[in-house]
């Protein structure tokens, strides 16, 4: 399985630095041979014009957000089946903000997620515990969460692949991510429920930690750290670094 990397713009840019950003973050990469699966997040009124700023690049665009529901009186929300004709292919469901500041419940990310599903989006759920707990207590409340956001997919027959986001709520936004070997052990516990799907790391991801956590992760969810195009060229110079080491090893 190839490495996954996953930038969220969140609403730290505005739409012609979003745009500037985009065009810096084609070149940055220009040189690099995309061997994993890239995924940019920008806000929803850039979408359209980033999806053309990147064609060709290997970048593939998603969202942050969508609605419950595919259509009718969503006032402000925008559906899967918009998203898709933008050209996405991801989008972000149960954030840790979306939850708190916008009072999103389980039962609203699980039909987010059944959402994602009918369109043929890839959701990249994000779990994660609220205060700073051991891997231990760490790990039962995020597979609940998993299990959780998946309850009405399974019910209505829409289950697809699911990129799982571990990002501890206690360390989104500080100047360091969570300590490695906690991650690599949380990391671990949620495998075991999100067989088939990727399990990235994000909270305060940025350059140097994907070398260190190595094949303990399958990839990163990157955050302001990526808002540098430089920066998110070096995780991407690590993640090629990793998957070519991992190819000789198999020879």
């Amino acid at each position: 399985m190839a490495l996954t990397l996953g930038v969220s713009l969140k609403a730290y840019l505005g739409y012609h630095q979003t745009l500037s950003w985009a065009a810096a973050v084609g070149e940055a990469i220009a040189g690099h041979r995309l061997d994993l699966e890239l995924f940019v997040l920008p806000s929803y009124p850039a979408l359209a014009e980033v999806s053309r700023i990147l064609a060709g690049t290997g970048v593939n665009l998603g969202a942050q957000n969508l609605a419950t529901d595919d259509s009718g009186a969503q006032t402000g929300e925008v559906t899967g089946a918009m998203l898709v004709e933008l050209g996405c292919r991801y989008v972000a469901v149960g954030h840790a903000e979306r939850r708190s500041r916008f009072g999103e419940s389980d039962d609203v990310v699980a039909a987010k997620i059944a959402a994602a599903f009918r369109h043929s989006l890839t959701p990249v759920l994000c779990v994660g515990e609220t205060d700073h707990r051991t891997a231990t207590k760490a790990i039962p409340e995020c597979i609940r969460q998993v299990n959780s956001a998946l309850t009405v997919a399974h019910r209505t027959g829409t289950v697809g692949r699911v990129v799982v986001a571990y990002e501890p709520i206690w360390a989104i936004g500080q100047a360091k991510p969570a300590p490695d070997e906690h991650i690599l052990a949380v990391i671990e516990g949620i495998r075991g429920v999100a067989d088939g799907s990727s399990v990235i790391y994000g909270g305060s991801a940025q350059p140097g930690l994907l070398s260190r956590l190595a094949d303990g992760v399958d990839g990163l969810f990157l955050g302001r750290f990526a808002h540098d195009p430089v920066a998110l060229a070096a995780v991407v110079g690590e993640a090629e670094a990793l998957t070519a080491n991992a190819n000789r090893a198999a020879l």
